[in-house]
């Protein structure tokens, strides 16, 4: 596991020797990259002799047709910045890359963990939490600070967290990486169609995007997956088996197929409520505007029936879209299907949601504990609920007949 450990300028920057050893005796491999400001309290040589690795410091000084920021980006696992001062949270949130490690940053598709460090009063500025609520709305994992004495001599919010913690922190993470290698999974996502007429459905706005960020993410951390998929206009992620489908039966028929070869299923799908109890063969026409009468029938309970027959060892997440009543119609469903997790989300909102890029969700688990995400990117609401699965995991392991 490679590490890219960003230290920023300010007196806490000493601890990040302890920390780089910390991430050493974890297994990492430790490149580290300062700041201008941060070699004002720590010389580089110090982190380079215990990294063995060369401390990057400048965008300009490589010498290599390597682009240094892209390539150290996408070659390491983890981008670690502690201590992080204010001035680079900011940077961070609003996207200024004027160093080398602002411009690693927005290069950085892997996941990233800051660990402030400062002032108790620059600790709770609004324009500090602010560029907080930003990162951690992309998904930045933010190892808070500690209360107490501070190198001004104020006493509140604002030491560096210990360096245990924050290795500990930055591990975990790493450890949930590949933490589905060779598992199967099984996906549903986009909405189902009912046919009324060669020219007429009926159906819902899902797009499909957060079923298929779930596949894609699922495939990042090595897990074998298996994407049912309604129609859509998505691309199907690289390396997912993707099984297309139309109406809630071939949806119920492909899910069926592969159900007991799955450890883990994953109900994104908006699979319809109803169809039409007849599906004319011909156009129906308007005959002169009056109207006829359309009966419909309810079609299978698909996620109900995979609560029933699903064996000890699976788990099993469904999906509630709300536009009222959001824990209590999703806890109500959840224990009613006998699903494993839940993943609520207000659908009364037009900023997330069907066919939006971001979203917010609750997940809810048979014993009444709650989570709520951040506005996030769907790809970042995927990783979210793959962490809790995996969490939950860890304590009941998957076992399979």
């Amino acid at each position: 596991m490679r590490i890219v450990l960003g230290v920023t300028g300010c007196i806490a920057a000493y601890k990040s020797a302890v920390i780089l050893r910390l991430l050493q005796e974890g297994g990492c491999e430790v490149l580290p990259v300062m700041t201008e400001h941060a070699k004002r309290f720590l010389g580089p040589l110090t982190l380079e002799k215990l990294s063995g690795n060369r401390v990057v410091d400048n965008l300009f000084r490589d010498s290599s047709t390597a682009i240094e920021h892209i390539a150290l980006a996408r070659s390491s696992d983890l981008l670690l910045v502690a201590p992080a001062t204010a001035n680079t949270l900011a940077k961070f949130a609003h996207g200024i890359g004027d160093d080398f490690l602002s411009t690693l940053y927005v290069s950085t598709v892997t996941p990233t963990v800051a660990a402030p460090a400062m002032n108790v009063e620059m600790w709770r500025h609004p324009a500090t939490q602010s560029n907080l609520e930003v990162l951690r709305g992309r998904g930045v994992t933010v190892v808070e600070p500690e209360a107490g004495y501070l190198a001004c001599g104020e006493v509140g919010e604002g030491r560096l967290a210990a360096p245990e913690v924050i290795v500990e922190r930055a591990l975990r993470i790493l450890s949930r990486g590949k933490g589905l290698e060779g598992k199967r999974v099984l996906v549903t996502a986009g909405p189902t169609v009912e046919d009324i007429d060669p020219v007429r459905f009926l159906s819902n706005r899902s797009s499909g995007k957060m079923g298929y960020a779930i596949a894609a993410e699922a495939q990042t951390r090595g897990a074998r997956v298996t994407l049912v998929s309604g129609p859509t206009h998505l691309n199907p992620p690289p390396g997912v088996e993707l099984l297309a489908v139309r109406s809630a039966e071939e949806m119920a028929a492909a899910v069926g197929g592969r159900f007991d070869g799955s450890e883990i299923v994953i109900m994104a799908a908006a699979v319809g409520d109803f169809a039409p109890v007849h599906r004319s063969r011909e156009k129906i026409k308007k005959n002169d505007g009056r109207l006829g009468t359309l009966r419909l029938r309810p079609v299978r309970d698909i996620l109900m029936e995979l609560g029933e027959k699903k064996r000890a060892g699976q788990f099993l997440v469904g999906f509630a879209a709300e536009s009222s009543g959001l824990r209590r119609n999703a806890l109500e469903k959840l224990r009613r299907k006998r699903l494993d997790l839940i993943v609520a989300n207000d659908i009364s909102r037009p900023d997330r949601g069907f066919a939006s890029d971001y979203n917010q969700v609750l997940l809810l688990n048979p014993e009444g504990a709650e989570e709520k995400s951040p506005l996030l990117t769907k790809r970042r609401v995927a990783a979210f609920l793959w962490d809790r699965i995996q969490d939950r995991l860890a304590v009941r392991p998957v076992q399979v007949a």
